[in-house]
């Protein structure tokens, strides 16, 4: 089938949600990496599973519940074709990537990492890929090391070396950054650390499968976490890609409902992967959603989103400069970086200029965006966010501007 152009203005009539007045203005919705809206296409996946299929899956030999598990594992075929996974059987749904990565955290972590042992981590990196690893090295001792970053957001590898060594037992980042929007160079990372440790290499990829192609076994590494939310899909559904090697030899996650195999007097066998770790009802509403999205996007060019984000990114610094007394964070170069573009402007609080641009119609971020490490490198407490996605605009980006002048003419 030939790629659909990505045509933003046209894309937003099928985008309920973006035809909207608020505070009596049209909405200009710049919170994207927080979670995006959702096209026709998911709205009607959703409405036709409850009206029509809704039933247990793998559960009973009716007609709905047969359909109801066509649909489950038919959506686990087309997201994990479009992560590049070897089988279906390699991806777990998850209720996102936090909870993936906390899976990786329990289930691998508790029983692979020991006192004196050493979890890599990145102080770029949001609280969903810090905490997990926080609370597994207290249950075992094990030593929490940072790879730090330069002034424009990118990683320091200078002295991997020396962070990464035989008693790495895992090295956890993020694809790409939520508060920077720093694309990092994984693989590059991947393979320097395979060179050097036998260390298990999780990535987040919650800011990078929506916007980027991603072809996890091309990046090489062991588990490659993800969200539905984030990519026109419904919230509390995502996905945990594992190799299949660790997958199998991995302990489950929780117990009981489909992950179980046989249950004795003295103990309990297991699924096989990937229900082994999809304990209980799972979310299949949000699974048939999830792969309604992929398919939408999947309509395009690839690369296509990327690029017309990092339009929209390079559109806002350069009129961001214009205006004099705005910081922007992360790398001055668009190439480097996705869509998410945060800066403050002198004399005013984030939040302030949150508040007045909402009442615009203008809705962005502010805050500490779950990566006070990033804040903290870079002394302050909050930045404000615009976060692009396909179907937003120049005439977008002329709006916040628009507002931020009212920000600056009520803060002088």
């Amino acid at each position: 089938m030939t790629p659909r152009a990505l045509d933003p203005q046209a894309l937003r009539a099928e985008f309920p949600a973006l035809d909207q007045a608020v505070h009596g203005h049209p909405l200009v919705y710049l919170d994207n990496a927080a979670t995006t809206q959702k096209p026709l296409a998911v709205l009607a996946a959703l409405d036709h599973y409850y009206r029509r299929d809704n039933a247990n899956v793998h559960r009973g030999i009716h007609e709905l519940s047969r359909r109801a598990t066509d649909a489950y594992e038919g959506a686990r075929e087309t997201v994990a074709n479009w992560i590049g996974a070897g089988s279906p059987s390699e991806l777990i749904w998850t209720r996102g990537t936090t909870e993936a990565l906390n899976l990786v955290a329990w289930a691998w972590g508790s029983a692979e990492v020991g006192e004196g042992d050493e979890i890599l981590l990145s102080v770029q990196d949001h609280h969903s890929n810090l905490v997990p690893w926080q609370l597994l090295a207290q249950r075992t001792g094990a030593r929490l090391r940072y790879i730090e970053i330069d002034d424009e957001g990118r990683w320091i590898l200078d002295d991997l070396d020396e962070l990464a060594g035989e008693r790495t037992r895992i090295v956890a980042v993020s694809h790409v950054s939520n508060a920077l929007g720093t694309v990092n160079p994984v693989a590059k990372l991947v393979a320097a650390v395979k060179q050097r440790s036998e260390a298990l290499m999780v990535i987040d990829g919650a800011q990078a499968v929506p916007h980027l192609p991603v072809d996890v076994r091309a990046l090489g590494c062991d588990f490659y976490a993800f969200s539905g939310h984030k990519m026109c899909g419904p919230t509390g559904i995502g996905g945990l890609w594992g190799r299949p090697e660790v997958l199998e030899a991995m302990p489950p996650f929780q117990g009981g409902g489909e992950m179980i195999d046989e249950v004795r007097r003295d103990g309990s066998s297991w699924a096989s992967v990937p229900h082994k770790f999809e304990a209980g009802t799972p979310n299949i509403a949000g699974a048939v959603g999830m792969a309604a999205a992929v398919e939408w996007l999947g309509g395009f060019e690839p690369g296509a989103v990327l690029a017309h984000e990092q339009a929209l990114s390079a559109y806002t610094m350069e009129r961001l400069g214009e205006m004099g007394g705005v910081r922007v964070y992360g790398p001055a170069d668009p190439a480097e970086r996705s869509g998410v573009v945060s800066f403050d402007m002198e004399g005013t609080h984030p939040h302030d200029i949150s508040t007045i641009l909402d009442t615009r119609g203008v809705a962005i971020r502010a805050g500490h965006h779950c990566a006070q490490l990033v804040m903290r490198r870079y002394d302050t407490a909050a930045t404000a966010r615009a976060s692009f996605y396909l179907y937003n605009t120049r005439d977008d980006v002329d709006r916040l501007i628009e507002g931020l002048a009212a920000v600056r003419d009520i803060f002088g």
